[in-house]
């Protein structure tokens, strides 16, 4: 694996260890919220690279595509954080369409 892929396993492995975001939680997400949300850190990542200030702002005001409260909306000042998020936010939507669809990996 490169970093990148590392920096999302192991994203995705602490979103179910510590935000207890486990298979079953995602499969009640068949709106296509786990991919609303990867796209507003997306949007956070690319605010980032831009400075401080458009971090400062993309931090203030949540994206419209943002699916779920206010409290869970966290980019960081980091472009490459933001986008580890991003990855591992697809990766558990990857697996959800795939168990949704009753294939295995």
């Amino acid at each position: 694996m490169t970093a990148g892929t590392d920096l999302i396993a192991a994203e995705r492995q602490r979103q179910i260890d510590t935000e207890g975001w486990t298979p079953e939680h995602d499969d009640a997400h068949t709106g296509f919220e786990l991919i609303s949300a990867a796209m507003a850190y997306c949007a956070a990542a690319e605010a980032s690279s831009l400075g401080p200030e458009a971090a400062a702002a993309t931090r203030a005001v949540i994206p419209g595509w943002w699916p779920w409260s206010q409290e869970w909306w966290n980019p960081g000042v980091d472009p490459v954080r933001n986008l580890t998020k991003a990855g591992a936010l697809i990766a558990a939507e990857i697996d959800r369409l795939i168990r949704a669809a009753g294939e295995t990996a």
